[in-house]
């Protein structure tokens, strides 16, 4: 369903379970990240009227993940720590083509935002799976839930003001593009991207 070419290592959740504030860390400021990128798209595309709509409860949303994060930290005697720099999202961020019209532009910020979302689906999927804490399993599987509805959003979106041909085309050379950067990336416990 997702598309992505290079699935995740299996030996990341152990790396995991290892590190919980780490990732539950990570985890926190990604969400709170999430946010801030809608906010970001409302504020560059207010007279895209579809994407105010659909993307203003999606704030709310990712806010809310912020917050249950911060409960789980909190549920295990576990502190917050320092948000650290994003390679994953950094080097996504790289690849955006530079020019073009607004709305080539606004398709490239929606790309990354799926791609994101997408392996963040992939990974939480992996987590519901194998985590060997239940309750932390139910957790990862209802964020799992809400990243794939994130992920057909922003592609829906991207389809709603460019042509579908346009938006699978480049949707493509992403996936490639991820695909490398996956390769590339050290495998660690502590990010989730």
């Amino acid at each position: 369903m997702l598309g992505l070419k290079l699935p995740t290592d299996p030996r990341w959740v152990e790396l995991v379970e290892s590190s919980l504030e780490d990732i539950l860390t990570d985890h926190a400021y990604c969400e709170q990240k999430a946010a801030s990128q809608c906010v970001s798209l409302i504020v560059q595309y207010p007279e895209k009227e579809l994407l105010v709509e659909k993307l203003a409860p999606i704030v709310t949303e990712e806010w809310g993940h912020f917050r249950m994060v911060l409960r789980e930290l909190k549920k295990r005697n576990l502190r917050l720590g320092v948000s650290r720099k994003d390679e994953y999202v950094n080097k996504l961020n790289k690849f955006i083509r530079k020019g073009g019209s607004r709305e080539e532009q606004l398709l490239e910020k929606l790309l990354v935002c799926a791609l994101i979302e997408a392996r963040s689906c992939e990974r939480f999927r992996l987590l519901s799976e194998k985590l060997a804490e239940e309750e932390l399993k139910q957790f990862y599987r209802e964020l799992m839930i809400a990243e794939a509805g994130h992920y057909r959003l922003f592609i829906d979106l991207a389809k709603s003001y460019l042509s579908e041909e346009k938006v699978k085309e480049r949707w493509q050379d992403y996936l490639d593009h991820e695909a490398e950067i996956m390769k590339q990336l050290e495998l660690r416990g502590d990010r989730v991207h």
